[in-house]
């Protein structure tokens, strides 16, 4: 699934240690549709250290968030989970083609 939007907040970063004994970290962002209405809002967490570095994310970015949704049941009471597995910076210019060149000097003959 993908929703597009603005980044509204983003929220402490929480980490521990498994179980297992491996470290984990996840962080959560609350994005916002810029169309529509009545825009929706989505809160999504990134999971891993390396993913929340990758990602890098902002306040006031536009983004497009690949996402899988899971619940999960805590003591009677269901939670559900949005975690984010791809990011794209909508924000940034499309690369630029090579402006042509007017000069003479590079024309094969």
């Amino acid at each position: 699934m993908e929703f597009k939007g603005k980044v509204i907040a983003v929220l402490d970063k929480k980490s521990g240690i498994s179980k297992a004994g491996n470290e984990w970290a996840k962080q959560e962002y609350v994005i916002e549709e810029i169309d529509g209405q009545y825009p929706k809002k989505m809160c999504f967490e990134v999971f891993g250290e390396d993913k929340i570095s990758q990602f890098n994310i902002k306040v006031g970015q536009v983004l497009g968030v690949n996402f899988n949704i899971d619940s999960r049941e805590w003591q009677g009471r269901w939670f559900n989970q949005v975690q984010a597995w791809k990011i794209v910076n909508l924000d940034q210019p499309a690369p630029e083609a090579p402006a042509p060149s007017n000069d003479r000097e590079d024309l094969p003959f």
